[in-house]
């Protein structure tokens, strides 16, 4: 109950709305939150007096703005109301944004840079996920800006598909319990027990389909690390074409991605450019929640989030605070 009152107190939702549920998919890195409406509510609709009976629902999905590093989705119970004359109407839920599909919040975020004398024409590099909604928004909003898909994303779809391929095979191999984080670390980081497990699967290349999606990743780790377009352009094509002729099912899905979004996975091999900064940031703030073991209401994670990143400096007022 008391994340759900986080979470109402976050997104800006009071009665009669309230949060009916959460469904956090780690996979996907991906937060949905339903959204109902108190029994017996009744509704103002602009230009009519009074509040109206509901008549039916209708579910609506709205984008959100993203809950540390993981997309948000609303899920809501949208009334529709009867009126005096017998008309039917729907309800705009208050967090709405103008546009179809997208919360007012996510809206100002994406919308505020004139407010602080920004010109989204002057913005010629957008560093994104691959998620619809950011892209369709880059390209509508900032007209002359090149779309960067960083390395990390890309491998970050390619480790899931190599989970994915486990745990289909596993059903059928009992020998492939309990190697995920053998498979999804780097092999650098492994230790000597987790190297020696995934030596002994990668030596089944030939008959098991995971340590070939294993390969897959590693091939397109190097790909990437390439720093010439003409090259890594032909060495993907090149990867995308084996996947596709494999039997790795989950690993043909991110080559369709790569192939999809292949001009914003080149512009990475130049640009570089990445918003792991802000991922490394929002690992501090989910350290700090960690730690506490989870907090009772919102203004306190808010206030300590400013505590981690805004470099305040306390000498003034305690000459005892570290410099």
């Amino acid at each position: 109950m008391v994340t759900e009152k986080i979470f109402e107190t976050a997104l800006g939702i009071s009665s009669p709305w309230f949060i009916a549920g959460m469904n956090f998919e780690a996979q996907q890195r991906k937060l949905s939150i339903r959204v109902d409406f108190e029994v017996g509510s009744r509704f103002a609709v602009p230009g009519q007096t009074g509040e109206h009976p509901v008549h039916d629902t209708v579910s609506k999905t709205y984008r959100h703005l993203n809950f540390f590093q993981h997309e948000c989705e609303l899920t809501v119970r949208v009334p529709r109301v009867k009126l005096p004359d017998g008309k039917v109407v729907q309800i705009t839920a208050p967090w709405a944004g103008k546009l179809c599909g997208f919360t007012l919040l996510f809206e100002a975020f994406a919308a505020n840079l004139r407010a602080h004398h920004g010109k989204p024409t002057q913005i010629d590099s957008v560093s994104i996920d691959m998620s619809p909604a950011f892209i369709s928004g880059v390209t509508e909003h900032l007209p002359h800006a090149q779309i960067t898909f960083d390395k990390f994303h890309v491998i970050a779809h390619a480790s899931e598909a190599i989970d994915q391929m486990r745990r289909l095979e596993q059903k059928r191999d009992p020998s492939l319990k309990g190697l995920r984080w053998a498979l999804l670390k780097d092999r650098s980081k492994l230790n000597l027990a987790q190297r020696t497990e995934l030596d002994g699967l990668l030596a089944r290349m030939t008959t098991t389909r995971t340590a070939r999606a294993w390969h897959y990743r590693e091939q397109l780790r190097d790909i990437l690390t390439r720093k010439q377009p003409n090259v890594v352009h032909r060495l993907l094509n090149r990867w995308c074409s084996n996947v596709l002729r494999s039997k790795v099912e989950p690993m043909k899905a991110v080559a369709l991605m790569v192939r999809s979004h292949l001009e914003g996975i080149l512009a990475w091999v130049t640009s570089r450019q990445t918003n792991g900064f802000l991922e490394a940031i929002n690992g501090l703030f989910q350290a700090a929640k960690r730690k506490a073991r989870g907090y009772g209401r919102f203004r306190t994670i808010r206030m300590i989030i400013f505590l981690i990143a805004g470099k305040l400096d306390f000498s003034q007022i305690n000459p005892y605070a570290a410099a």
